[in-house]
């Protein structure tokens, strides 16, 4: 588990709010971008960051981050490019917690331990792998354990009872609760059902909780903080990142999360 996650959100409940976690792809629109954009985002007010690793078939993915996945995949980034940017970003000063967001193809591929090792190496606290389910992450757990990171389960609402237990006793770091019926970016949260799903997690774990997809606007982002630990964005902020030319791509998406972060006070 992930010490750097524990104090962020600690540090979050501490100034009675809820923490913001902003989700950026790994090479969009490119690489050198994406060493300027993490830095304008820890300092406008993120609490973790989210660094997408571009996939060929993200599943959970709506069309605003799988077009940004395909760009990056075209100019070359792999898992081995991801692993060199969290290094880069630790070694430029950044302090935020910093998860990977990906699936677990790459992983395999790159060899499960050694992804593990070289991630938690780079400065990475834990990994949001949306494609493995419970049953099957006895292996990834176990090693995210010894290397001290944190493995951060995606629940529905269309989750079972029985499921929401399981995905709780194996997680560590936070749980992300996906706040629409779909992929990310195409739908509107369902507040009144999400907060009912963060209810029904909070009966199976202490861990603090998210809650992503559909989170767009700082007005969002104020009914997230009534209710959960977490407000998660995603497509909104990839869209800021590619409207415009890539030379201000940082600082487009600085100012966005700078008007998210008003959000997060719940008191």
């Amino acid at each position: 588990m992930s010490e750097r996650l524990n104090s962020a959100f600690q540090r979050a409940r501490d100034e009675r709010r809820a923490a913001l976690i902003p989700f950026v792809t790994i090479g969009y629109p490119s690489v050198e971008a994406t060493l300027k954009i993490v830095p304008e985002l820890e300092a406008a007010g993120a609490d973790v960051i989210e660094l997408g690793i571009p996939f060929s078939d993200p599943l959970a993915e709506g069309p605003t981050i799988q077009k940004s996945s395909q760009h990056a995949l075209e100019l070359g980034v792999s898992s081995e490019t991801a692993i060199t940017v969290a290094r880069e970003l630790r070694n430029a000063g950044v302090t935020v917690p910093m998860v990977f967001m990906g699936y677990y193809n790459p992983i395999l591929s790159y060899g499960v331990e050694r992804y593990c090792k070289d991630s938690a190496e780079a400065g990475i606290d834990g990994f949001i792998i949306p494609d493995l389910p419970t049953e099957e992450n006895t292996e990834l757990k176990a090693l995210t354990e010894k290397y001290g990171l944190s493995l951060i389960p995606l629940v529905a609402l269309t989750s079972p009872d029985r499921r929401l237990e399981e995905a709780c006793a194996n997680a560590s770091g936070f749980i992300y609760c996906v706040g629409v019926l779909g992929v990310t970016g195409v739908a509107e949260t369902a507040f009144d059902r999400v907060h009912g799903l963060v209810d029904e997690v909070r009966r199976h774990t202490s861990l603090p909780v998210g809650v992503g997809f559909g989170i767009r606007a700082p007005d969002d982002v104020r009914k997230v903080s009534a209710f959960a630990d977490a407000a998660i964005v995603g497509s909104a902020l990839v869209d800021v990142i590619g409207a415009g030319p890539e030379e201000t791509s940082a600082e487009r998406a600085g100012a966005f999360v700078r008007e998210l972060a008003a959000g997060t006070r719940v008191g």
